[in-house]
Order: C-alpha cells, then structure tokens, then sequence
C-alpha cells in the first residue's frame, strides 16, 4: 500500500480498509514528528517538548478495537492529544522502547540469511571522521538524508 505525501491520510487509509480503518497503527517518529505548525509553535513557546503529529494520526485513523504501537520515542509534554476518540474506540496502546537485545540476534541473522534487506533505507555513507558533518545532514534533513552509515 503506498500513500503518497499529498493524500489525505485519514481518508486514504479509511478508502483502503472499507471505511473501518487498520486493524493496527504505529507510531514509529515519536517527538521528531512534521507536519503540524501548532507544535512547533508550542515548543518554540517551552509550552510542548514533542511533537504528537503521527500519534494523533494514528489515533484517529485506528478502528474500533484496534491497536496503536508506540515505539516512537517521546521525551516529555505533548498538547491536544485526541485521547476521548482513543477511548471511545477502545485502542489498546502499546508502548515503549523497543527491546533491542531481544530482537538483534534474530534480525541480524535474517539479514545475513538474505531474507530481509535494509539496505534501501541507506542514502548516505561517511567516514567515520566526518561524523559531525553526517550528524548535521542527518538531523537537519539535508539532501534528502534518511539513514547513514559511517565507516570505521
């Protein structure tokens, strides 16, 4: 299923489900989240530390008895959090950060197996002595930087 930037994602996504909506909504991004000028404003004002925007998609978009993952990290305040639609909906919210050492061995080896490629999410490769730089692009979004790989 591919939705592109310029899709209303509330209607698209109930389009693709038959009017329900997912069964299932995560919320990956967390407080680094676009997309919503009344964040930015707040946190410029120190009256918000993250930026909700994807987790108040998800929580709209959920079907009834649905599940909304959180594994995007957030730090602090969020504001204007849809959480009576999350209750009347009766999302079961998950949340947290990941278990990395549960999960490293067995990706690890299916990616050494062939079976899962993450290589497509690399744009960008460094010296590990131009870490700064890689670090600024990264974090400022330059030159349509998703993922860096920085060699020893």
């Amino acid at each position: 299923m591919v939705i592109s930037s310029e899709d209303n994602v509330q209607e698209r996504l109930k389009e693709l489900t038959g009017g329900r909506g997912p069964d299932a909504c995560i919320d990956a991004v967390g407080m680094e989240a676009h997309g919503s000028a009344y964040d930015v404003i707040k946190q410029k004002a120190r009256l918000e530390t993250d930026r909700p925007y994807v987790l108040r998609q998800a929580m709209r978009a959920c079907r009834k008895g649905g599940t909304l993952s959180i594994p995007g990290v957030y730090a602090g305040f969020v504001d204007k959090i849809p959480f009576g639609a999350a209750f009347a909906k009766g999302l079961t919210l998950k949340m947290g950060q990941t278990n990395v050492q549960t999960y490293l061995q067995p990706l690890l080896e299916r990616i050494q197996k062939g079976d899962i490629d993450p290589s497509f999410i690399i744009t960008h490769k460094f010296d590990l002595d131009e870490a700064p730089d890689a670090y600024e692009l990264f974090a400022e979004k330059k030159d349509g930087c998703i993922k860096v790989v920085l060699k020893p």
